[in-house]
């Protein structure tokens, strides 16, 4: 049996429409105004976001041959924003034109790779449960296996036969798990797999650097063929750059601070807790000076007060702060 014949040979309109903005998405050339005319174009109903998804479980599925199903005169899709997005997307663009990348902003980005993580790429926008800058979200997924995703964190659900597995797109997730079903609980991240039955853990996957920090039980953590299993207060880490690291004791105060609203920072440079911050702090703090960059810093931050920081780094650094709109600092 070929992709073809699973494919439903009749759509409903709205679910063409829906694949036309998936293949828009998938096509390279999609641009923040893309994005922004695609968020308008969920929002409209409770069926629109339904088709949606649809559709990107078919693309997941079948990939190219979903195009056929996608006709000639449904591709042309919305692909402008009303005035007032598009506004918005270009004092984005003027924003970047300030930090050295107007060029490229003005030639559209790709929603593939967005610019600095100002909007979301095309797999976090059609991931089946996603958070947003700052929020974090508890999720049941199966019996005795629940989740808690922190910011900006997306997750795809490949649950099959009572078989309960995820894939972790970007971010970071809290997990407990008690299974005593046959099967054990998976998840895919960034061409590696974690698995476990019994475990309470964290997991991150950022920029496809992969790490685990397990507080009670035990996970088995897969790498290009290679297994290790790791227990309580234990960490491992894994990446195409460095491979798959060795097991070591794990900070379990600083693993689980978000949780609690914090963020634990023991002697990072200012460039890491940065690049920390900004997965939390609506818009973005660019670090302009290069020696700034490289001063190390500790203290304990709570989430939902870090414009505190850029107090902070005047205070101990005398690093001045100058602000742009859309929440955009920049700090030298």
């Amino acid at each position: 049996m070929t992709a073809g014949d699973d494919i439903p040979s009749e759509l409903d309109p709205l679910l063409r429409q829906a694949l036309a903005w998936v293949i828009r998405l998938h096509s390279g050339s999609a641009t923040s105004d893309d994005a922004a005319a695609l968020a308008l174009w969920r929002q409209r109903s409770a069926e629109h976001e339904a088709a949606f998804r649809d559709a990107v479980r078919l693309w997941r599925s079948f990939g190219e041959a979903t195009r056929v199903l996608a006709s000639q005169e449904l591709v042309n899709v919305e692909r402008r924003s009303p005035r007032d997005a598009r506004d918005r997307l270009s004092r984005r663009a003027l924003i970047g034109g300030a930090m050295a990348a107007a060029a490229s902003v003005a030639a559209g980005y790709v929603v593939v790779r967005p610019p600095m993580g100002l909007w979301p790429s095309f797999e976090e926008l059609s991931a089946d449960y996603r958070t947003g800058k700052g929020e974090r979200r508890n999720i049941a997924l199966a019996d005795n296996v629940s989740l808690t995703l922190n910011t900006q964190t997306s997750i795809a659900v490949r649950s099959e036969q009572g078989a309960p597995r995820i894939e972790l797109i970007s971010g970071e997730a809290a997990v407990q798990a008690e299974r005593d079903a046959p099967a054990p609980f998976v998840i895919d991240a960034a061409g590696g797999r974690v698995t476990m039955r019994r475990a309470s853990f964290n997991v991150r996957c950022l920029d496809r650097a992969v790490s685990v920090s397990c507080l009670e039980g035990a996970v088995e953590v897969e790498w290009k063929g290679q297994r290790v299993a790791i227990s309580g207060e234990q960490q491992i880490s894994y990446s195409p750059e460095m491979g798959l690291g060795r097991a070591s004791q794990a900070d379990l105060e600083q693993a689980d601070a978000w949780r609690k609203g914090l963020l634990i920072v023991r002697d990072w440079p200012v460039n890491r807790l940065v690049q920390e911050i900004n997965r939390y702090r609506p818009g973005r703090i660019v670090v302009m000076d290069e020696q700034l960059g490289h001063r190390m810093i500790s203290g304990t931050f709570h989430l939902d007060h870090l414009d505190d920081f850029i107090a902070q780094a005047h205070g101990l650094f005398g690093a001045t702060a100058r602000s742009l709109p859309g929440g955009i600092v920049l700090l030298s």
